[in-house]
């Protein structure tokens, strides 16, 4: 991995961390995340160069745009999103445990705010992060064409990595960015509920534990949380009585599925 590669995948935790901890020192923020194969002067001339060394000046949240970095149009634009599987979003955030960072995944779809496929890791890298939970939630709607689904994102390097852009060539994914982090909000949304509203109230001691609550969060979520938006039904619900309807009305549908992480 380059500098360049390092600095891209740190940004959107960085970012994240000042806003939640909005007067938290830089030296502070690096023994908070102690990124691999970064000293903490450079961290501190990093964090310098984006400017966090100014709490009182803090903007919302903005996502990488440096000289060389990939950065995909937002398709979000003025879409009007119609259906499942046409538009995911994904997003990644931080949660601590004592002394310890790990990092969330979640990708979701943003008609049915089904939560298709996240991931636990201890690592930025995108073999770890933004990989897994996308291949989970490609399984997850098992044989469905996905050709031409957007997947939107912030503009974080796990979702411009060679082999992340690799596998969503492979099926025909198209992907869409965000420059700032409100444009982003279905995922956004995500990360906080499944923070605030499941993990922080069960018990987590290590890695182990927060892997098993992040598998029940979201399956809670998917299942049994009703929203204002679905007409007061649960994701999952919501999914199954489409499909319903389409059978009811065409003579052959596409089906979406829910799947349980393994």
């Amino acid at each position: 991995m380059n500098e360049m590669e390092k600095y891209a995948f740190l940004e959107v935790i960085v970012n994240q961390i000042r806003y939640e901890h909005p007067t938290m020192a830089i030296k502070s923020m690096y023994e908070l995340i102690k990124p691999a194969g970064m000293g903490r002067d450079k961290f501190i001339a990093y964090c310098n160069e984006l400017g966090l060394n100014q709490a009182k000046r803090f903007k919302p949240i903005r996502t990488t745009d440096s000289s060389g970095v990939i950065r995909f149009e937002n398709r979000l634009i003025n879409l009007s999103i119609t259906r499942v599987n046409q538009v995911w979003s994904s997003d990644i955030t931080y949660y601590q445990i004592g002394e310890n960072v790990f990092y969330l995944t979640f990708v979701l779809d943003n008609y049915s705010r089904m939560i298709l496929g996240w991931s636990v890791s201890e690592s930025l890298r995108t073999e770890n992060t933004t990989l897994p939970a996308l291949k989970m939630a490609i399984k997850s709607r098992k044989e469905v064409n996905l050709k031409g689904l957007i997947l939107h994102s912030d503009g974080g390097g796990q979702y411009y990595a060679k082999i992340f852009l690799e596998f969503t060539m492979k099926y025909g994914i198209i992907n869409s960015m965000c420059e700032y982090a409100y444009e982003n909000g279905k995922a956004e949304r995500i990360n906080g509920i499944i923070k605030n509203s499941y993990l922080r109230h069960w018990k987590c001691n290590n890695l182990n534990d927060l892997n098993k609550n992040v598998d029940r969060a979201c399956t809670n979520y998917n299942k049994e949380k009703p929203h204002k938006a679905l007409k007061k039904l649960s994701p999952l619900v919501f999914e199954r009585n489409l499909i319903n309807l389409q059978k009811q009305t065409k003579p052959e549908v596409m089906e979406s599925f829910y799947g349980k992480h393994s």
